[in-house]
């Protein structure tokens, strides 16, 4: 099968509470989506088949209901994910992107520390 990076804004939420508790059945998956916004069962059971599909879960029978795990860890598909936005809106560089961010996102003063702490450190 095809592995496909890309991943819509419904699977990533599948993906993070996959991350989040590891193994977890359709079922699982459709309480914690649904406890933020109605979703049915059964789309719940489409997009696990096409994250499955795509590589990004594995699934295995245990008793009566199928089990699902990540085959990446959740930093290596925020990278991929990251990277293709970087390609994808500016040309693949990363210094437009930091100070877009910079330059028009509000960040506290522990984040402009841990920035400040992160410069110097890659400086070293």
């Amino acid at each position: 099968m095809a592995r496909q990076k890309n991943l819509t804004p419904r699977e990533l939420a599948i993906m993070k509470v996959v991350w989040q508790a590891g193994r977890v059945t359709v079922r699982d998956i459709h309480q914690a989506l649904s406890s933020v916004s109605p979703v049915a069962y059964t789309t719940v059971m489409t997009l696990m088949g096409i994250l499955v599909a795509k590589g990004h879960l594995v699934r295995h029978k245990e008793e009566r209901a199928y089990v699902y795990v990540a085959t990446r860890p959740r930093q290596q598909v925020e990278r991929g994910l990251v990277r293709e936005f970087l390609n994808r809106v500016f040309s693949g560089e990363a210094h437009p992107l930091l100070l877009h961010l910079v330059k028009h996102e509000k960040l506290t003063a522990k984040e402009r520390r841990e920035l400040r702490e992160l410069i110097e450190q890659i400086k070293d």
